[in-house]
């Protein structure tokens, strides 16, 4: 494990997002970014939970708040509780774009440190893999076409790195590795 090295960083901390569809496996590369290497980590969800559905009992119900979040112009300042979470000198993950609005606004307030990884997976796979929090094939279906995960596909342009993650955890982990190295030695996209 790397972390005692990450977080003696002072000089120009790392942000990396990650945004794919569900069950893409965005929150397995922040996991891994942050038990790997000792990055500190942010969700969206996590944020927006506490901000304004503090009762939410239900992916479903915060996809809701999340989308009247969306609708109802508050993205910036969903962005701006979330950026108030990242701390100053260490590496931080933040799991979960949605919207190109959090690209945005997170590469403003970190215009040298901010990259993006887009983590890509076929429908199939993506049901698979999160089978256990739906009740069935067409409850997924209709979560992953909520008017709030509609964005995601423009974020796609906007990423340092397109990860194919049709395959298992070990290779998963293996891409962010790679994509990691690239980004600390300075690598464009």
């Amino acid at each position: 494990m790397h972390s005692h090295q990450s977080q003696q960083r002072q000089d120009n901390p790392l942000v990396i997002g990650v945004t794919g569809h569900i069950g893409a496996g965005k929150t397995s590369a922040a996991n891994y970014l942050k038990a790997a290497h000792g990055f500190f980590y942010v969700r969206y969800s996590k944020v927006l939970s506490d901000w304004l559905a503090k009762d939410a009992e239900s992916r479903a119900h915060l996809q809701t708040v999340g989308w009247e979040v969306m609708a109802g112009g508050m993205q910036t300042e969903l962005n701006t509780l979330l950026i108030g979470q990242i701390p100053a000198q260490i590496d931080c993950a933040v799991d979960g774009l949605r919207h190109p609005i959090d690209h945005d606004c997170l590469t403003k307030a970190f215009p040298s440190q901010f990259r993006l990884l887009y983590i890509e997976s076929r429908q199939e796979t993506r049901w698979q893999r999160v089978r256990k929090r739906y009740a069935e094939l067409d409850s997924f279906r209709r979560a992953d076409s909520h008017p709030v995960e509609q964005n995601i596909d423009a974020l796609r342009s906007e990423a340092f790195a397109v990860l194919e993650n049709d395959s298992t955890l070990e290779d998963l982990y293996s891409k962010v590795e790679a994509e990691l190295k690239k980004i600390r030695s300075g690598g464009q996209r």
